[in-house]
């Protein structure tokens, strides 16, 4: 059975496995990768329910992060009502599941719970298949942006462009 569900305290560690195991595999397949989290910002993201964990049975498969809110990033479009997608990794052994089209699933749900017209994320620049997977999975693709302010961000911020994807949800319709 798989669920989706907010990440407590006693995932931490495996949180940050997790994103150490995506970080080794972005390093084979992309020249942009991450290059670690700070601890507080994710215990920061779990006491805010931001983080989220995909469970199979008792098993962490994937995780994210979702906010409302994303100016260093998204400048003026910040002002949308929109829900922005951080830091998703999946559990090696469960890629090739179909958990993005899961997280637009949920977020898309999540994102009418809350009055959002945008689901928004970015990812490095660079990575083609990357970048096609989330237009696979319903994003627009809005070209990239070279980020000014980084302070505050994660450091892989910091070296090159980013990608910017958007879900307009006023294109759907929900009954």
């Amino acid at each position: 059975m798989t669920m989706i569900q907010n990440a407590d305290q006693a995932d931490l560690e495996e949180i940050i496995s997790l994103y150490h195991l995506a970080t080794e595999y972005q390093k084979s397949v992309a020249k942009k990768y991450w290059k670690g989290f700070d601890r507080e910002m994710i215990i920061n993201d779990i006491e805010e329910k931001n983080q989220w964990k995909i469970m199979v049975d008792d098993v962490i498969a994937c995780i994210f992060c979702t906010t409302f809110s994303d100016p260093l990033i998204w400048a003026e479009k910040n002002g949308d009502p929109a829900v922005y997608l951080h830091r998703i990794a999946t559990r090696p052994d469960f890629r090739g599941k179909g958990f993005m089209k899961q997280i637009v699933n949920w977020t898309t749900d999540f994102a009418f719970q809350n009055n959002k017209k945008f689901i928004r994320m970015d990812t490095g620049s660079g990575n083609d298949k990357l970048n096609n997977y989330y237009i696979r999975n319903g994003f627009d693709f809005l070209g990239t942006t070279t980020l000014g302010q980084t302070k505050g961000l994660p450091e892989h911020y910091k070296d090159g462009t980013s990608s910017l994807f958007q879900l307009d949800l006023s294109i759907l319709v929900k009954y």
